[in-house]
């Protein structure tokens, strides 16, 4: 037997029409001659076609490297709260105990999200309300994500903001947190730790503590979030140059961003090493560390601690922002998104573990320096990175060096993570409004122009009101509602097993029976269980003591509400525009877009059993 193999240009539209963008393009004939005893020859000819491309793949944009996704995707999960909040949980609810629930949580919930996030944006090559062209009634959950990751930037841009300001004021040989001889200080400032735990603490304050919220944040000017006052200049002109910095980073898509992040994604673990480096030496860091680390598995019966590994999973590794869906979005089609997902997954994890021994050998070393308790000086939030650790760096000698370099840090952690979000909304909207890729320079500056304009309500005197409620509500249940209802319509409604066949073609092979039922049945219940638990733990925001008003909550809500509503409304949008009786819109409706020639024929694949059972 003999084999030969004609590349022929033209011959697919001979034999027969293209039906499809995927059979378009040259073709390879393979003929198989097979000579018998008899003489006679007979010739068999199969057309081959090469390998399978999608058919966006040339038109749409890709990355420059490889490289520059999983820095992105990296420098987005990976940011301030890997920092300010992971070690503090760890540390609170049991120590290394802890890690039992946040790896059982990750392995069964948050990787099979990410990775799932990553192939479907990957796949359909469009951003988070492009991609459900698979099932056109789940769309609004795109809006609800975009939507999210627009509302996040209103305040996040702010942190940066803050840090940006903390490291222009470290270039001093004094810094200005020390002591309580400056303008901003009052009668109630004692100098660092000057009381010991018998003091009243209620009644007074450090200069760090004071410098940020009377120096930064002119907090002493406002009564409460309805007496805002005006913008601060200072912070103003520091949010505009993050805004500045933003846009140049996205202005030309995926082939700047992708360059920036060999920067702001690579920094923060330098200066971590730095930082840890310097921390072991100081005398009290090895009991910090040992806080940290110290096992209570008594505290695993504790329901609490397990909500708070479910909790931290969710938010953690940036599933239901958009974002993982329009970073892959470029990657080129056959890219191994599954290798992707365990890598930057892994790494993110990693990252806040090893943040922990960074944060609790400096607050180990406050501990003894200041002969009170670990409990005393170990917090979470931005009352960790804004006032305890820059209380730590000024008992240093270099103090000014190393404040630099913290706040550096700082500021690239908050840069890229802003930058997906951005990105988000960026590559959703003009995938989904296509005239706007002709105008993506001028459609980035009204994005981030309007995101500053919003912004400027954080850096008034009662901004830190503002920033709490949109922090509290913006991103809370809805991103949880979000991410259940984009679980339930990519693996019941589009289907697990038409999901499996979407990655092996991709990347030639499927996925594994583990991956199939976490995504069909674990996954989904994971999601709604923390939905309840959302709603069930409910508290009204606060800001120390300063508790808000009804109005202010029911803004919170109607906020969050607002972009959970994008789901039930576009569904109803769909149903009313879409042809022919209720059965016929149903499976118009959640038919993928490219199979709506079968519903004329009366092929449903939603309507059989054999597809709700199947996984």
């Amino acid at each position: 037997m003999k084999k030969g193999r004609l590349l022929v240009g033209q011959m697919s539209s001979v034999i027969a029409p293209a039906k499809s963008a995927n059979t378009m393009g040259p073709k390879e004939v393979e003929l198989i001659l097979v000579k018998e005893q008899n003489g006679v020859q007979f010739t068999n000819s199969t057309i081959v076609s090469p390998a399978q491309t999608h058919p966006l793949e040339e038109e749409r944009e890709t990355w420059g490297k490889k490289i520059d996704f999983l820095l992105s995707v990296i420098g987005f999960a990976v940011d301030l709260a890997n920092v300010w909040r992971f070690p503090y949980l760890c540390y609170k609810n049991g120590g290394g105990a802890f890690l039992v629930p946040y790896l059982f949580f990750m392995v069964i919930a948050g990787m099979p999200l990410f990775y799932m996030e990553l192939a479907l944006g990957q796949y359909n090559r469009e951003g988070a309300a492009g991609v459900w062209k698979i099932c056109p009634i789940f769309k609004g959950v795109g809006f609800t994500v975009i939507l999210i990751s627009l509302f996040v930037g209103f305040y996040y841009n702010v942190i940066i903001a803050w840090a940006l300001f903390y490291l222009f004021s470290s270039f001093t040989g004094d810094l200005p947190w020390v002591h309580c001889n400056n303008s901003w200080n009052s009668p109630n400032c004692s100098d660092l730790w000057a009381f010991n735990s018998t003091f009243n603490h209620t009644h007074k304050f450090t200069p760090a503590a004071e410098y940020f919220e009377r120096g930064v944040l002119h907090l002493q000017e406002s009564e409460g979030i309805d007496d805002l006052g005006l913008p601060r200049w200072q912070l103003t002109s520091c949010l505009a140059v993050v805004i500045v910095v933003l846009y140049f980073s996205l202005w030309k898509g995926v082939k700047t961003s992708g360059k920036v992040v060999w920067i702001t994604a690579t920094m923060p673990y330098v200066v971590l090493t730095v930082l840890l480096l310097r921390g072991v030496t100081l005398p009290g860091a090895m009991d910090g560390i040992k806080a940290y680390l110290s096992v209570d598995f008594m505290r695993l019966c504790e329901a609490k601690v397990w909500i708070e590994a479910a909790t931290q999973i969710c938010f953690s590794l940036g599933v239901g922002f958009g974002v993982l869906i329009a970073f892959s979005s470029y990657n080129k089609f056959s890219n191994n998104c599954y290798r992707d997902a365990i890598i930057t997954s892994s790494i993110n994890s990693l990252t806040s573990f090893f943040s922990g021994f960074v944060i609790f050998s400096f607050l180990g070393y406050m501990s003894q320096k200041h002969n009170v308790a670990l409990d005393e000086v170990a917090t979470n939030g931005p009352g960790l990175v804004f006032i305890i650790y820059p209380e730590a760096i000024a008992t240093l000698p270099g103090s000014s060096v190393w404040a630099v370099i913290f706040f550096i840090m700082l500021l690239t952690l908050g840069i890229d993570s802003a930058m997906g979000g951005m990105e988000s909304v960026i590559t959703g909207l003009i995938d989904e409004f296509k005239f706007l890729h002709r105008h993506r320079e001028l459609f980035t500056l009204f994005i981030v122009v309007s995101t500053f304009l919003i912004s400027l309500f954080c850096v008034t005197n009662g901004g830190i009101y503002v920033f709490t409620l949109l922090d509290h509500f913006a991103a809370g249940t809805s991103i949880l509602f979000g991410v259940l209802i984009e679980a339930i319509g990519i693996a019941w409604f589009y289907g697990v097993d038409r999901f499996s066949d979407d990655i092996e073609e991709m990347i030639g092979h499927r996925p594994g029976l583990y991956w199939r039922i976490c995504w069909k049945f674990v996954s989904p219940c994971f999601l709604l269980f923390m939905v309840g638990v959302s709603f069930a733990t409910y508290n009204p925001p606060n800001y120390g003591t300063y508790v808000f008003p009804m109005w202010a909550n029911m803004i919170g809500w109607c906020l969050a509400i607002s972009s959970m509503m994008m789901v039930p409304l576009y569904a109803v949008y769909k149903f009313w525009i879409l042809p022919g009786n209720f059965c016929t819109k149903l499976a118009y409706a959640i038919t993928p877009e490219m199979e709506h020639h079968l519903v004329e024929g009366g092929e449903i694949r939603q309507f059989t059993l054999q597809h709700w059972l199947v996984v």
